[in-house]
């Protein structure tokens, strides 16, 4: 990557306590690339990086990643993670995907579903949609709420919403001082650029599967969307789990940004191989040298 197309993060990162107001965070940047070529190469860098960064994560065995992404309908989030995951060990790297929660998850609090499925030690998750859609989706349709089974003291609380963010806030704490470093990534897409995807999902015959008709009726409160983003945004974007808005009309652009985001975060971790100790390096020899003269 070239000085001249260098990536900062801080750039895109929320900070936390502060007002978020959406209108204000573009959806598009000057791209970082000036080729498909140049593009390819970025992005292949920034894969190998991450793999080489994720082996060591493993060897460590300290700490562990979760990545989280949240965006509207045809943002781009299942290419993202195809893309700037395609140099991983899958191995070390799993992706769940959360759609409406089963009758066993509604007879649970809202972070159960996902935290039973999150990366141990060693090893990056990745949520593609997660615990934020109880409040977003779940705060722009109440009657989602309705069926949830809560106490009507819970339902009845002055601050319902702040109590939720709150939930989320002392989880995503408790879980960084256990080791899980967490990132979110806001795929930040606008209207007119979702409407262009969604035709191009009709037009191309071979996309047409991808189309859902309930992406229609979620367009259709996109004010209410954005407002619930925002508040979450504020409320949930800390120093240690931070949230970051990714302008998402120009999908490689988005997907290098994610790619350095990861990247950095991995980077800025305290790890290292285990060392060999002289006593095991010793018999490593040993064992060298029965191999070498053919004694095992």
């Amino acid at each position: 990557m070239s000085k001249h197309n260098k990536i900062d993060i801080a750039d895109f990162r929320v900070k936390g306590g502060h007002k978020v107001d959406l209108a204000d965070w573009p959806t598009q940047v000057k791209p970082f690339y000036d080729s498909k070529d140049a593009y390819k190469d970025m992005l292949e860098a920034g894969t190998e990086r991450l793999s080489e960064l994720q082996e060591m994560l493993y060897a460590h065995d300290r700490y562990s990643l979760l990545v989280i992404f949240q965006a509207m309908d045809a943002a781009g989030k299942d290419g993202a993670i195809r893309h700037v995951m395609s140099g991983v060990n899958p191995q070390g790297c799993q992706v769940f995907s959360f759609k409406h929660p089963s009758a066993t998850e509604l007879d649970h609090d809202f972070l159960w579903r996902t935290h039973v499925a999150l990366p141990e030690r060693g090893r990056i998750g990745i949520f593609n949609r997660s615990y934020y859609e109880e409040v977003l989706i779940v705060r722009v349709l109440p009657e989602i709420l309705r069926g949830e089974k809560l106490p009507d003291d819970t339902l009845a609380a002055k601050d319902f919403w702040g109590d939720r963010y709150r939930s989320i806030a002392d989880s995503e704490a408790h879980l960084h001082r256990n080791g899980t470093r967490i990132v979110k990534i806001f795929l930040h897409l606008s209207k007119d650029e979702q409407r262009d995807r969604l035709i191009a999902r009709i037009d191309e015959e071979d996309k047409n599967w991808k189309f859902d008709e309930g992406d229609i009726e979620q367009r259709q409160h996109w004010d209410k969307y954005m407002a619930a983003y925002a508040d979450c945004l504020a409320a949930t974007s800390t120093a240690d789990c931070p949230w970051y808005v990714v302008p998402a009309d120009d999908k490689k652009n988005a997907r290098l940004i994610v790619s350095q985001i990861l990247v950095d975060t991995l980077a800025g971790l305290d790890m290292r191989y285990p060392e060999t100790t002289p006593q095991r390096r010793e018999k490593l020899l040993e064992i060298r040298r029965q191999l070498e003269a053919g004694e095992v």
